[in-house]
């Protein structure tokens, strides 16, 4: 129980350093408090409403993976590095992806909701 305990405190540590220092992570933030209870009106389902959520954390999510590859890629070589470039370019591929697949199910459930 005490290793459950102490890995919900050290992500809530990364969590909160998180919503410190990096800007994208406290604007998806921001849109994840927001989309809460829009996703609650919006959503005609509990289905509708648990995707719609899901969607703005699964966002959030590669945010905060993305954050530490460039933190790490940083540590290991601040110097502007082709190879190292790339590594982060991916990350924030990786990013797009997420925000582009929350936008889509956005887009479907309000479609559907305005044009059932």
């Amino acid at each position: 129980m005490d290793r459950i305990y102490n890995a919900f405190w050290n992500s809530m540590a990364g969590f909160a350093f998180g919503l410190r220092t990096e800007r994208a992570i406290r604007q998806e933030f921001a849109i994840f408090l927001v989309g809460l209870p829009v996703a609650v009106l919006l959503g005609t389902t509990a289905w509708e409403r648990l995707t719609l959520i899901l969607s703005i954390v699964a966002v959030l999510c590669a945010e905060f993976l993305n954050t530490c590859v460039e933190k790490l890629c940083d540590h290991v070589t601040p110097e502007l590095h082709d190879q190292i470039k790339a590594i982060k370019d991916m990350g924030s591929a990786a990013c797009f992806c997420a925000q582009a697949s929350c936008g889509v199910i956005w887009l479907f459930v309000a479609a559907s909701r305005l044009w059932p």
